[in-house]
């Protein structure tokens, strides 16, 4: 059975950083495009980044480019999100997906995406 079980969230203030970890079992992701995604209070989840199979190409949504940095350890089946210059407007609850076959590069859709983890919550105080 696959299992996406995401961490590292916390209560940080404004300007500082957090890394997620993504940990994957069940199933050996290092053929696969990894994503994150976040859902704040009363919003739709939203794309975040993602990583190609091979860790060679980054894709991120204009509100995070330049302040997260997303990457894979496949010996460790784990995807990371690394994020800096926090902002209050950051907080929500991040979740981690597996790119389906559906999947193409660059697509910002969740329907795009399986295999869902719980989430990890971050909060960024002003």
């Amino acid at each position: 059975q696959v299992q996406l079980v995401e961490s590292g969230g916390g209560l940080v203030q404004a300007g500082g950083s957090l890394r997620l970890s993504c940990a994957a079992s069940g199933r050996t992701f290092n053929r696969y495009p990894m994503g994150w995604f976040r859902q704040a209070p009363g919003k739709e989840r939203e794309y975040v980044a993602a990583i190609n199979w091979s860790g060679t190409s980054t894709h991120y949504a204009d509100s995070v480019k330049g302040r997260f940095t997303i990457s894979r350890d496949d010996a460790k089946n784990t995807v990371y999100l690394q994020m800096n210059s926090l902002k209050p407007e950051d907080t929500a609850v991040y979740y981690c997906a597996v790119g389906s076959q559906a999947f193409s590069w660059g697509s910002t859709t969740e329907d795009e995406f399986e295999y869902w983890g719980q989430g990890t919550q971050v909060t960024v105080s002003s």
